[in-house]
């Protein structure tokens, strides 16, 4: 009896060891601030591995679980067994190569390395703008299958979303932005990101992304119904029809998103946070979770701006010559660049034989362009469907090469499942080994290709100028929403620039002789306020010789990289107020939405010293006829202050220099 009791005694205390074990495990949490102790986070390791995001002591994500599930390995985060911890804390500075917000970016955060049985980890840095995690592997084999990711965020109340509603994966990613309360997104709805989540009660503002996407597919967030939302991605494709030259539909996939290497960092999960609004549009986080640059020599990327064809239908007056798709128009495009200083033109769609690169269109000389651009200093961009450019790769490459023309425009992806990212990735090392650069339309949003391949120097993924030749979404509203939600995650191609402008009331959709919906002050601020170092005059040289006057100095002048970045007063969707510096010159700008807004800006941010202020604003009757604008000219100094308003719709630019 004496033993069985002893052996009962010593199972009970075998089970209470395991139990106190489990216990402990399932209470393991580790927590992590940001450099300015503003965010912090916990990490909670249990049966599952969980995080939680708090703001200013405001929780604003609650426990919200992480799991990558690989076909024959298992499920990495479920009953995790932890193996150790690191930490690791980074003050440095980044140079990019393309300066888009600034000439430094500071990369600063504190690291949390999380090591488990199974040669896997989990990676969560936090900065001052944010948060992000990633999983990372070193299984020991070659290739694995990655069957699912589970990806939650579960907000601590039901905040609301500016959501970029989706109807299938087969998108070109350029969506209004929704405003809605979390509830109100069933699971049948999705969104493509960045999307932007309003944390109320003096919360602040977090975007959703990812950031360095590779070898992977990107995500989309769908709705629960609740206050949390929910990762999916397109799987693998298995099944493919195409439609005309371009369209290449899904039509049946696989059961897992991708297959991969066995020893990888899989893409950030980003928390992009802002406790103004205006923080937005100086963050980087995007940037600095990419990958550094891979291009040795950078020398022969050059940014600048472009006169370009497709928007304005190619409607070129007073000339001796019928204008359309040929050498001559677009020699007159080149007349133009060159007398204003642009540094290139895009030949857009109807260059080649749709489908077939090798078949030049009639009455287009390719050679003779680039021959005679280069002898005015301008460069050609080739615009290209991705498909004809994949079906044709070696002979499109070096092709171009041979031309020597600048860079490519690569248009209608409309996906971002394993395979299409990848091209992504193909295509910035290929167009980089023939020193062209890139500019991605029909595509997904960035996630920081742009600084591992600086080549790729902007893209599309913005509901922008071009929908005004079909449809009336283009609101000074919706111009006010892309600075902070868009824009975070990387130069967008909008292709500003129209001088046919419009109210409201008079706004109307052409195909062929397309409008912009807000003034010419508006307009001629998004050259400020977009970031985009590849910046497209999208109107009709002849419309611009007939501003022989202040605007056309303007756009000849406006730079697309920036050394400084200051925002003054900002709020989504409404307004936006700003400055930023080239060397010795400042650019302040200001754009409203569907309501007249007045400022008094305090320019103390400028150095000691006499500067000279040359000022665009809204004309006497800008409200009733959206072209009117002034063009003034005032002395000013750090101490003077400077009066802006606006009329509905409106903007406001005004380019301050040294004085002589």
């Amino acid at each position: 009896m004496k033993n069985i009791v002893t052996r009962l005694t010593g199972m009970i205390l075998i089970v209470l060891a395991v139990l106190a074990a489990d216990s402990v495990r399932a209470q393991q949490t580790f927590e992590i601030t940001s450099p300015d102790e503003q965010t912090g986070v916990s990490v909670m390791v249990g049966d599952q591995i969980q995080y939680s995001v708090e703001f200013n002591g405001k929780q604003i994500l609650a426990p919200s679980a992480l799991l990558l599930t690989l076909e024959g390995v298992g499920k990495l985060g479920e009953n995790p067994v932890l193996e150790g911890d690191e930490r690791n804390s980074v003050d440095s500075v980044i140079e990019p190569v393309i300066q888009q917000k600034s000439e430094e970016v500071t990369d600063r955060y504190n690291e949390l390395i999380l090591n488990f049985e199974g040669n896997y980890s989990v990676v969560f840095r936090v900065y001052d703008d944010g948060v992000a995690y990633r999983f990372t592997t070193d299984l020991g084999q070659e290739k694995v299958t990655v069957k699912a990711e589970q990806l939650e965020y579960n907000f601590a109340d039901d905040y609301s979303i500016y959501f970029p509603e989706e109807e299938s994966f087969m998108t070109h990613q350029e969506r209004s932005y929704l405003n809605l309360y979390l509830s109100e997104i069933s699971s049948e709805r999705f969104s493509s990101i960045p999307a932007l989540v309003d944390v109320n009660e003096g919360g602040p503002k977090v975007l959703v992304s990812e950031a360095n996407l590779q070898d992977y597919p990107g995500y989309y967030l769908q709705g629960t119904g609740s206050s949390s939302l929910t990762g999916i991605f397109p799987h693998v494709a298995t099944e493919e029809k195409l439609e005309g030259d371009r369209n290449l539909h899904v039509t049946e996939r696989a059961d897992y998103l991708a297959e991969t290497s066995g020893s990888r960092s899989y893409p950030w999960r980003v928390l992009a946070i802002a406790e103004d609004d205006g923080d937005l549009i100086t963050n980087q986080i995007i940037y600095k979770l990419a990958e550094p640059n891979r291009i040795e020599d950078t020398s022969w990327i050059n940014t600048g701006k472009v006169a370009w064809d497709w928007w304005n239908a190619n409607n070129i007056y007073g000339v001796d010559f019928e204008a359309g798709v040929n050498t001559e128009t677009y020699k007159y495009y080149i007349d133009f660049a060159s007398e204003l200083g642009l540094d290139y033109i895009i030949l857009d769609e109807g260059w080649y034989k749709l489908g077939d690169l090798t078949t030049i269109s009639e009455n287009m000389d390719v050679d003779e362009l680039v021959r005679y651009g280069k002898s005015r200093d301008v460069e050609i961009i080739l615009w290209v469907v991705w498909k004809t450019l994949e079906d044709q790769w070696d002979y499109a490459f070096n092709q171009f090469e041979k031309w020597d023309v600048a860079g490519i425009k690569v248009d209608f992806m409309q996906r971002d499942d394993q395979w299409m990212v990848n091209w992504y990735w193909d295509v910035a090392k290929e167009a980089a080994k023939r020193e062209l650069l890139v500019d991605f339309h029909g595509s997904y949003k960035p996630t920081g290709l742009g600084r591992t391949y600086p080549n790729v120097i902007t893209r599309e993924d913005v509901k922008g100028m071009e929908h005004n030749k079909w449809s009336e979404d283009i609101t000074p509203e919706h111009n006010l929403t892309l600075p902070f939600i868009r824009m975070v995650a990387g130069p967008m191609d909008y292709t500003p620039g129209a001088m046919i402008n419009a109210t409201e009331q008079n706004f109307r959709a052409v195909f062929t002789k397309p409008m912009s919906h807000g003034t010419r002050a508006h307009e001629l601020a998004k050259y400020v306020i977009y970031e985009s170092p590849l910046q497209m005059l999208c109107d009709s040289p002849s419309h611009y010789y007939e501003e022989q006057n202040h605007t056309l100095n303007y756009l000849s002048e406006v730079p697309v990289t920036w050394d400084e970045t200051r925002v003054i007063d900002a709020k989504v969707s409404d307004y936006v107020l700003l400055t930023r510096r080239k060397g010795d010159t400042w650019y302040l700008a200001a754009m409203t939405d569907g309501e007249s807004r007045d400022f008094s800006v305090d320019l103390s941010f400028l150095s000691d010293g006499n500067y000279t202020a040359e000022i665009f604003r809204d004309g006497v009757n800008a409200d009733r006829y959206a072209s009117d604008y002034q063009f003034v000219i005032q002395g000013v100094s750090n101490d003077s202050s400077i009066d802006i308003e606006m009329v509905s719709g409106g903007g406001w630019v005004g380019v301050i220099r040294p004085a002589e």
